[in-house]
Parts: structure tokens; C-alpha cells; sequence
């Protein structure tokens, strides 16, 4: 290590002209910083089937259980983006538009629409597939997951390139997580 220290204050020393010859060769290690990747976010999607053990005496579709299906569908986004294992944190601003029944064939779709350092939001519908093929949007949900590494410790996820068409996605999500951090804010006092 004290090699390798010495060639890196060596290198800063030469490319710097003098600027890090006070300070300890340790230090010179820690002013080395990796360029964070930029990386565009891919939409995942996952169908499903409403089941009777799933519903209520009426045949509607339990809340929670599609909040798990989507909430699966989110991880499985967030983890091809970031490349890492990840973990839910919050679920926000989740609408209930239209029911579910059973025997409703459900497509989830998923995709990070904006990130933090080791946090990304991903925004997640529920359609209900229709005849003829067409979606019917039912359920919108955004899910706040957390990249963490072997030691479950926190870890950075690739910065986020927004393409126009995302770019309304992007803005909303800023809102939601404003609008979160207000009201943890309030909660705490």
C-alpha cells in the first residue's frame, strides 16, 4: 500500500505542479475521485393474473397484494439499473384509479425515472389488459428502492440520463420526493 500511496503522490505531485507536497500520502489517495457513469433507465415489465385468494367476497383484487406484485416489478428495475442489490424504502403517492377482478390478466410496468446517490424512484403502473389488446392504466404507484453492496451497506448508483420522454416523469418525481421530505419533516416534530 505505502507503494502504491507514494506512485499516487508521486503522479498528483507531478500533474499539479508542487500542490501536494505538504500534504500526507494518504491524503493524496483520498482526493482521487472516479467519475460517476451516466446510464439510461430501461422499462420493465411483468404480467400477471388476479387469483380468488387474492380478492375480496367480491372479486376485487386486494390492495396489498397488487402493492407487492408492483413493489417486485420496481426492485426488479431498480436492480437492472443500479446493478447492485437493492431494497424498498417508501412507497409514495400510490392512486387507486380502477379495480382489479379476478381473472384480470395485469400488465406492471416499472422504470427509474430519477436517482440520488444510492437511492433511486421508480415509477410503476398496473394496467388491466382489455380485448383486443388494449391497457387500461388502474394503479400508479412510485417506489423509492436503496442499491446497497455485500455488507449491505449503502452504495452509488449510476447518474441518471433523462431523454425527453421522460423528462415530464423526472420533474414529477422531484415533486413527489419534495413533497415526501415535507412531510417526514412535519412527522418528526
Amino acid at each position: 500500500m505505502a507503494l502504491f500511496t507514494r506512485v499516487i503522490k508521486d503522479f498528483l505531485h507531478y500533474v499539479n505542479g508542487n500542490c501536494y507536497t505538504q500534504i500526507e500520502p494518504y491524503l493524496a489517495v483520498t482526493t482521487m475521485k472516479t467519475e460517476r457513469p451516466i446510464k439510461q433507465a430501461e422499462e420493465i415489465q411483468n404480467w400477471t393474473m388476479v387469483f380468488p385468494n387474492q380478492a375480496n367476497p367480491n372479486g376485487n383484487m386486494f390492495g396489498g397484494d397488487l402493492l407487492a406484485i408492483m413493489d417486485t416489478t420496481a426492485a426488479m428495475a431498480a436492480k437492472r439499473y443500479a446493478q447492485q442489490e437493492v431494497s424498498t424504502v417508501t412507497v409514495e403517492a400510490v392512486h387507486f384509479a380502477k379495480p382489479f377482478f379476478v381473472g384480470d390478466n395485469i400488465k406492471i410496468t416499472a422504470k427509474v425515472v430519477a436517482v440520488g446517490n444510492s437511492s433511486m424512484m421508480v415509477k410503476t403502473l398496473a394496467y388491466k389488459d382489455i380485448d383486443n389488446d388494449e391497457l387500461e392504466q388502474c394503479v400508479r404507484a412510485y417506489f423509492n428502492l436503496v442499491a446497497f453492496d455485500k455488507n449491505r451497506k449503502p452504495i452509488q448508483v449510476p447518474s441518471l440520463e433523462i431523454n425527453q420522454d421522460d423528462m415530464e416523469d423526472n420533474q414529477l418525481a422531484e415533486i413527489i420526493q419534495n413533497a415526501a421530505k415535507q412531510r417526514n419533516q412535519a412527522l418528526a416534530r
